[in-house]
């Protein structure tokens, strides 16, 4: 009676198997199962694969492999000696988190979740498995997380924090179709990406709502500078006052800010402004509220505003925009 081969109750979550014995007897039974392929692995390299079905062993079947054993005389009537890689072809989920810089050089930590299945077994097995020496699912997994935290950091430092934060969606599906590329080289579909998560320091959490509330990333950037040129120039009593005249101005109004026009009215020119309504949003989840409102929305965090209409962290002793002093 022939011998059986098949990948006996595979988990939901088992992506390969490796068939124990490396001694094959010509006439065996192969039994490859749906959502199944079967790899003949030998000497570093992949030789046939079979799909779903039952297979008799022959050199009909393995015309390869058999290529390969042909060069010994009456290969065909003993044992040959290949590793069969059972893979699994359904759908499955992996996790990613890790920690980067954007192009500011500002920390960013992610984290989520990412769909993948093995869409060319034999390029899988032979850049994965077998490259790599990873038999078991586990040990699979961890390269793959590993792999796909690799990739994302790299492609995620190519972006301002800015971006990250205020076009994520856009950010993920860019960086999704740059990593099905690099997956792809794995003989893996990358079937969808989802970040589950994005943060920074508090430092430039401040920084992003500074930089929604006013709309000018440059500008709040530049405050950031001026602040530490301050700082720095306040460690030298002797320098401080004479070269911070010199310095903050440009800082702050850039080198040609005293070549720039006056505005119209200064001109005696009177243009019509346009009627715009300002938004506002919570200092402490993003959300959009409306003017002057004591609760935000979303998160119901009690929101606090200048005499002079600015929304401000509850946190804060002094407004910003106009320098409004909060009492204690």
């Amino acid at each position: 009676m022939p011998k059986v081969i098949e990948w006996v109750n595979p988990s939901p979550d088992d992506i390969v198997w490796k068939y124990p014995n490396e001694v094959i007897e010509w006439g065996s039974v192969l039994i490859v199962k749906e959502y199944e392929a079967a790899v003949f692995y030998r000497d570093g390299k992949v030789y046939d694969v079979l799909r779903a079905g039952r297979h008799v062993l022959t050199t009909a079947t393995l015309p390869l492999l058999t290529k390969v054993l042909s060069k010994v005389a009456g290969y065909e009537r003993v044992p040959f000696v290949a590793t069969i890689i059972f893979v699994s072809l359904k759908q499955f989920r992996g996790l990613f988190g890790g920690r980067t810089q954007t192009t500011e050089l500002a920390p960013l930590m992610f984290r989520g979740s990412y769909y993948f299945r093995i869409a060319d077994p034999a390029v899988f097995v032979n850049e994965v498995v077998g490259g790599q020496s990873l038999f078991t699912t586990d040990d699979i997994n961890e390269y793959l997380r590993g792999y796909m935290n690799e990739l994302l950091m790299k492609y995620l430092s190519t972006y301002s924090i800015v971006d990250v934060f205020m076009n994520l969606d856009r950010v993920s599906t860019e960086v999704k179709l740059r990593v099905m590329e690099d997956f792809k080289r794995l003989g893996l579909e990358l079937i969808d990406v989802k970040f589950e998560g994005v943060d920074t320091t508090e430092e430039w959490r401040q920084k992003i709502f500074w930089i929604r509330q006013t709309g000018n990333a440059a500008m709040v950037l530049q405050m950031e500078t001026v602040k530490s040129v301050a700082s720095e120039l306040g460690k030298s009593p002797g320098a401080a006052t004479g070269t911070g005249i010199v310095m903050i101005p440009p800082l702050l109004y850039g080198p040609y800010a005293q070549q720039q026009p006056p505005p119209p009215q200064q001109q005696g020119i009177t243009t019509p402004q346009p009627q715009t309504q300002r938004k506002f949003y919570c200092p402490y989840c993003g959300a959009e509220v409306p003017p002057n409102a004591k609760f935000c929305p979303n998160c119901g965090k009690r929101l606090k505003w200048c005499p002079n209409g600015h929304l401000v962290p509850l946190e804060a002793k002094v407004c910003p925009f106009c320098g409004y002093k909060f009492p204690e």
